[in-house]
């Protein structure tokens, strides 16, 4: 091995068997200076030059005779890393291998070795020398004898070559390894996004399926425009429209949605989400179907867009009413014991009380408490019947201002009826809570319900605790339960000390159908029918429940700043001035003769003139014959001989548009509606009622307050500006005549 300063210089081979030709290039490519000839040194003298000595550029210059042995160096050469950059080749070496030979086996050894051919003779043509070894680019020919210059030329040029070539041979070898990783790389990428396609492709096609063949219908809608991009086919069933109608067209073109509250765009969460949204559907031939509403923006190549899906609901609704309905039905039938029960305490009271009144003559404060007693105890009926009434019948929600406490405590005695004599009913109501906005009707469904659940998880008998609360939750405290929020909020608890509930149970009460009970003793309808009602309130239910220590039913419901009107109290018969009559005419129709007797007597009582008929034809025949104008009619709703109180008052204000109507019944509002609005409080009195409620209606009718809407729907003008009782008068005796 050679030191650092010589492995950087160039390696020679000189292959000759002449040594005086090796002894040549040693000199010309040696590391000895340049010797100055005499010349130099008399033109240094002369000009009084300072004498320099040249350094040629050195090569490490080895030495072989014969073709073998030069094979021999540029192996062992090559495995000590110190390769041959030029050979000088004899073309003659006898008796070995020529200089052509011994290049074709040096190149097949080196193929990077740079050659000359030293030769004097012509024993082979240029033509005939590339044919042999098959290559020209590393091969120069060197005719001997041969100048000093030409060889220190070529040395230097074919090295410079070398070094150019090893150059672009590791440039080479670097771009095709910077190409092959690359290539690699570019393959990977290929492969991952030919991957990523592939499962985009199935993503596509495992979503379109799913849309097109999902039961739930699915469509989808650009966004801002609204416009029908996609829908699956039970989208198109539930809507009614084919596809080429309902594409390319929005909801507000088609009037899809009932009202524009109803629009999937028009409720969204914060975060741009529908949930759950309740709707009604105008399909294409004019029906509505209710649904619920679900909607998720999403973004496709052309552009933001909604996923709508649409659940339709309308059989599930009706349903659940004919289960509440059926519910209701089956707890007044257990009722029935406990409500004669209770009307027979109202009849004693009354029936006592008309005793002592006909008896001995009674003081006259005592007179007066009998009949305070006997008031009360009716509009204790009329309470108790109106309860019944709007528990039992169908009717859709209405919301009102609710005090729960006052709910709770006027269920009290209908409570304890239905749960029976084993079981305590305790009740505590929290004075002064504020309105909640509820359907009174679902609020007795809830707290029937609830006891019912309460009295089944008590084999033995209990209490079952009912307590009301207001409760303020802040967003801490309401983040402890996902329905729960903010504000202010009435608490409905029912407790009992029962069997209690195991997780498992906990967690599926308020699923459809789903009953611990025996076979034939439960719906499993009952806590879902609650959970229904108090979503339908904007409320929540939080339950707690442990096996053998009982379990805890709470009911949240938003409070309201409303006001609830405080009615009279039962018993008022004062009769205000201002609700009395100044003569006018009263034509009282009531087909029960001890009812009709009541009310001609309040009424005359209170300044009217009443005439009395006993039904529907009697009342017109009497408006024939009467010579009077009629400014009233007083009429029952349900009547027999074919003729009710609506048709009667039809007839007759066709003859009299300016005639004023005012029904009374004892079935609900609801139950006797025809074909007008009967407006309770208006046009409406509903029966029991007492003196002073008929003559304040009777008043009201005259005067003709609140019936704007009824003067619109029949066609005529409203009434005159209201008369004093003087004036009132006064005119009935102006009016003896009216026109038939």
């Amino acid at each position: 091995m050679t030191d650092g300063t010589e492995s950087s210089q160039p390696r020679i081979l000189v292959i000759d068997d002449n040594a005086a030709i090796h002894s040549d290039f040693r000199k010309i490519l040696g590391s000895q200076p340049v010797a100055e000839t005499r010349l130099d040194h008399m033109e240094k003298a002369l000009f009084g030059l300072t004498a320099t000595t040249v350094e040629r550029g050195a090569f490490r210059i080895d030495s072989a005779f014969q073709g073998q042995e030069a094979l021999g160096l540029v192996q062992r050469a090559l495995e000590e890393n110190d390769p041959y950059v030029l050979a000088f080749v004899d073309i003659r070496m006898p008796p070995g291998w020529d200089g052509v030979e011994t290049l074709e086996h040096l190149w097949q050894c080196c193929p990077e070795l740079q050659a000359v051919i030293c030769t004097a003779h012509s024993d082979y043509s240029w033509d005939d020398i590339v044919r042999r070894l098959g290559q020209a680019d590393s091969l120069l020919i060197l005719k001997k004898p041969f100048d000093t210059a030409e060889v220190l030329q070529i040395a230097h040029a074919m090295t410079r070559k070398w070094v150019l070539a090893c150059q672009a041979k590791l440039r080479m070898e670097d771009l095709n390894r910077m190409v092959n990783e690359r290539t690699q790389e570019l393959q990977r990428e290929v492969q991952e996004r030919s991957r990523i396609q592939e499962a985009l492709r199935v993503s596509e096609e495992r979503f379109s399926k799913a849309f097109l063949a999902s039961p739930m219908a699915m469509a989808i809608q650009s966004q801002p425009e609204g416009r029908f991009l996609d829908a699956n086919a039970s989208f198109l069933e539930l809507t009614g429209y084919p596809a080429g109608q309902l594409l390319k067209h929005t909801g507000a073109e088609l009037r899809l949605w009932e009202n524009a509250e109803a629009q999937p765009k028009a409720a969204f969460l914060p975060q741009g989400r529908l949930r759950q949204r309740a709707g009604l559907l105008r399909r294409s031939d004019g029906t509505t179907r209710n649904t619920v509403l679900w909607a998720e923006p999403i973004v496709l190549q052309t552009g933001p867009c909604l996923l709508i899906i649409v659940e339709d609901v309308t059989d599930h609704l009706k349903l659940e009413a004919q289960l509440r309905q059926a519910q209701k039905l089956e707890a007044v039938g257990c009722l029935a014991a406990g409500i004669a029960h209770e009307f027979n305490n109202l009849l004693t009271v009354i029936q006592g009380h008309t005793g002592l009144l006909s008896g001995k003559p009674l003081s006259e404060q005592s007179s007066a408490e009998s009949i305070e007693r006997i008031a009360q105890a009716s509009q204790r009926a009329a309470s108790l019947t109106r309860r019944l009434l709007a528990f039992s019948r169908k009717q859709p929600v209405q919301l009102t201002p609710v005090n729960l406490s006052a709910a709770v405590q006027g269920l009290g005695k209908m409570l304890g009826h239905l749960i029976g004599e084993h079981f305590q009913l305790q009740l505590d109501c929290a004075p002064n809570l504020p309105p909640v906005r509820a359907d009174e009707g679902n609020i007795e469904q809830i707290l029937i319900n609830l006891a019912l659940n309460a009295r089944d998880a008590m084999q033995d008998g209990g209490t079952i605790c009912i307590t009301t609360r207001l409760v303020v939750l802040d967003a801490a405290t309401a983040r402890q339960n996902l329905q729960a929020r903010a504000g202010r909020f009435v608490c409905l608890t029912v407790s009992d000390a029962g069997c209690g509930m195991t997780g498992e149970v906990l967690s599926r009460i308020f699923d459809p159908f789903y009953t611990t009970k025996e076979v034939g003793k439960g719906t499993g309808l009952g806590l879902s029918t609650v959970h229904g009602i108090v979503q339908q309130h904007q409320g929540w239910i939080e339950v707690s429940s442990q096996v053998g220590l009982g379990s805890a039913f709470k009911v949240f419901l938003p409070a309201c700043e409303e006001s609830i009107g405080v009615a009279p109290p039962a018993g008022t018969m004062a009769i205000a001035n201002h609700h009395r009559g100044g003569g006018e005419a009263v034509l009282l129709v009531e087909d029960e003769g001890i009812v009709r007797e009541a009310a001609r007597l309040a009424l005359e009582h209170g300044g009217y003139r009443v005439i009395e008929a006993g039904d529907g034809p009697e009342a017109l025949e009497i408006w024939e014959r009467c010579p009077a104008r009629i400014d009233l009619l007083l009429t029952d709703m349900v009547m027999p001989n074919g003729l009710s109180g609506g048709a009667l008052a039809r007839v007759l204000q066709a003859r009299d548009p300016r005639l004023r109507v005012l029904y009374t019944s004892g079935y609900s509002s609801e139950a006797v509606r025809e074909d007008r609005q009967l407006i309770l409080g208006i046009n409406f009195l509903r029966k029991p009622y007492d003196p002073a409620s008929l003559l304040k209606a009777v008043r009201r009718s005259l005067d003709g307050a609140g019936q704007t809407e009824e003067c619109a729907m029949r066609g005529s003008h409203p009434p005159p500006a209201r008369m004093t009782p003087a004036s009132r008068r006064a005119n009935n005796a102006n009016t003896n005549t009216r026109q038939p």
